[in-house]
């Protein structure tokens, strides 16, 4: 019997799973939320803009060295026994770091600088840049920017570094690595300075063609090449490669041999295609967490427009995986329920059960053909298909007797349009989908928000036994180039979680939504293409 390593890190929280590679269980788990937490308001009493979005990176080491500790002396597995580990992590997120690989925001002189510190994927400060660099993209007819759904986002790797450039030079000045949160850690485990394809693919204009675009670069910003090369570059690793072996001090940390192998970091919604199974053609696979990113695997590329990436070997070997997104989701429901009424919330309490929950009960008795409201799902911007991070959220369809409820259930439907819209991109240009994979611990509560997005987007939902969809993945990883499987297809089809429940649309629900996404559509191309610069409440 062997066992593996994945460790999940998310938006604020840090999972470690030990799991046996024989059949995907968990054998033992330690999850903890970051200490610092996310650092979006006041940085030392220094009151931060509305869009910027920090971390501290010793959080990120701290769940990595007391969670791997922790499970392994709870589950008293015999150290031989762990062939690999490996890592999952939110994206783009982007770490600065000395000579010596220590994050800048742990200088005495930097601690009150806020570009020292990690910049978190939601983190849009950088929407200048991104809107510039996509202008210059259209002037130099740049074609590989096709493959990114002629975009630029404002969370992506190259962006964030040009923000530095513009608010603190001195930053790029006294960086000597830019990198990925995942690659950091990875970094660190093997010793070695690597870069996964996949956060590179996906987040960094790298592509194993042709590498960096440096004369695109060039025409951005005349000293941008330098910089990626100075301080970017370095080897880069495939997913289902291994980034190199456990390093003496970790092995020593842990108590581990000499011969476990750490996988390069995969995002953490691409891991949860591994963790839930759907690495066939035609299966649709949205990740639903604070954010919920959308994947699906194809054997060809095509220039989607209005995604955010496709990229071969990124997920599955021989392979191209494409990514669209949505910034706010669980986020958007926690606001909601932020926002309740204080009769919603006492009866909540008086029932012992939270907010959300009763705030779901009581939207579920609301009708299809009686709902008047329309949610624009853009309270953290919008990624897919408008991808401006300046976008804001707003509602329509009040009266005086709306009930908060049925704001509530708007705000779950949104979501649902949302990811039509999505979901239509890819439809419309050449790419099948016949089946929806739900993963995350939202889907497994909410039977409410599975049953809205089945008749929604009139697709079978497939509901996976498996919250923890995104560690198990990076432990799949973790288990292959530690030796367990001849592929990453076979670990897959044999670690994989089965399937919690099934939900087939119903065709009377999937015509009344219909006309509710009609509206949803027309609000949508009317506040974010028409008039995108207005800001809406």
């Amino acid at each position: 019997m062997t066992f593996s390593i994945g460790i999940d890190y998310g938006t604020s929280s840090g999972r470690v799973f030990l799991v046996d590679t024989s059949n995907g269980n968990i054998i033992s788990s330690y999850i903890k939320e970051y200490e610092h937490g996310t650092i979006s308001e006041t940085l030392n009493g220094q009151e931060l803009p509305h869009h910027y979005f920090l971390q501290n990176a010793d959080d990120y080491v701290d769940i990595l060295e007391k969670g791997v500790k922790y499970v392994l002396e709870d589950s008293q597995v015999a150290a031989n026994d762990v062939i690999g580990i490996g890592i999952d992590f939110t994206s783009c997120t982007i770490v600065f770091l000395d000579k010596e690989f220590n994050p800048l925001h742990n200088h005495s002189d930097l601690i009150d600088n806020p570009h020292a510190y990690v910049k978190l994927w939601k983190h849009h400060g950088a929407q200048e840049e991104a809107t510039y660099m996509k202008k210059i993209s259209e002037k130099y007819n740049q074609s590989w920017i096709q493959y990114y759904g002629h975009n630029v986002s404002s969370e992506w790797m190259i962006p964030k570094i040009l923000e530095v450039k513009r608010l603190a030079p001195e930053i790029l000045t006294r960086s000597a690595y830019i990198m990925e949160a995942g690659d950091y850690l990875v970094s660190l485990l093997t010793g070695k300075n690597t870069r996964s394809n996949c956060g590179i693919g996906f987040k960094g204009f790298y592509n194993e063609q042709d590498g960096f675009n440096y004369d695109f670069f060039k025409a951005v910003d005349s000293e941008l090449p330098d910089i990626i090369k100075s301080k970017c570059e370095a080897p880069v690793v495939k997913i289902g490669e291994s980034a190199g072996k456990l390093t003496k001090q970790f092995q020593q940390l842990w108590g581990l041999s000499n011969k476990v192998e750490v996988s390069p970091f995969i995002i953490d919604a691409h891991s949860g295609v591994l963790g839930v199974g759907a690495i066939k053609q035609g299966e649709f696979t949205s990740v639903i967490g604070t954010s919920t990113c959308h994947l699906l695997l194809d054997s060809k590329q095509e220039p989607i427009p209005a995604i955010t990436g496709s990229v071969k070997d990124a997920i599955i070997p021989n392979m191209y995986a494409y990514e669209a997104g949505q910034p706010a989701v669980g986020d958007l429901f926690n606001y909601s329920a932020k926002m309740a009424p204080k009769a919603i919330v006492d009866k909540a309490n008086e029932k012992n059960i939270s907010v959300l929950e009763y705030l779901e009960v009581l939207a579920s008795n609301i009708d299809i053909e009686k709902q008047h409201v329309t949610v624009m799902d853009w309270h953290n911007g919008n990624r897919s298909i408008l991808s401006d991070s300046l976008l804001t959220g707003s509602i329509m369809g009040l009266t005086l007797t709306t009930p908060y409820e049925m704001i509530h259930r708007a705000y779950i439907e949104a979501t649902a349009f949302g990811t039509k819209m999505i979901l239509q991109q890819f439809e419309n240009n050449n790419i099948d989908i016949h089946t929806v994979y739900a993963a995350g611990g939202i889907p497994m509560k909410s039977k409410l928000l599975i049953d809205i997005y089945a008749n929604v987007l009139n697709k079978p939902i497939v509901v996976i036994d498996a919250s923890n969809a995104t560690a198990l993945g990076a432990a799949m990883l973790g288990a292959y180039v530690g030796g367990a499987y001849k592929s990453v297809k076979e670990t897959v089809m044999t670690m994989k979680q089965p399937v919690y429940y099934r939900k087939q649309p119903d065709p009377n629900k999937v015509k009344q939504y219909e006309r509710l996404f009609e509206r949803y559509q027309a609000i949508h191309d009317l506040l974010g293409k028409s008039y995108p610069s207005y800001t809406y409440i």
